[in-house]
């Protein structure tokens, strides 16, 4: 049974890093997918790849999955780039601005 450990990364919804800080141990498929000719959903016999396991570190998992004989693959998070102004949105409201008022 083949598994992937990663760090799942921010949605595109939220602004903050919530929810990024575990690591996930996800299953690989192991059969294809198949779709219903009745009502052409898309299903499958395999239910492991329903199954996400989460760990407070890359360690924990790759321990469980050694314990358990799981072939893992650890997949590194991409570092993020801060998007951090120099002024910060209080900037725009403060008493000493030099420029007009435009809004």
């Amino acid at each position: 049974m083949r598994a992937r450990i990663y760090q799942p990364a921010k949605t595109a919804m939220q602004s903050g890093v919530g929810k990024t800080k575990l690591w996930v141990l996800e299953y690989a498929p192991a059969s294809s997918r198949t779709v219903d000719p009745l009502m052409g959903w898309t299903s499958s016999t395999d239910t492991q790849t329903q199954v996400k396991l989460r760990f407070d570190s890359r360690e924990a998992a790759l321990a469980y999955a050694a314990a358990k004989g799981i072939e893992a693959e650890v997949v590194e998070p991409k570092p993020r780039k801060h998007n951090v102004r120099a002024g910060g949105y209080g900037e725009n409201f403060a008493t000493g601005r030099r420029g007009a008022w435009t809004h």
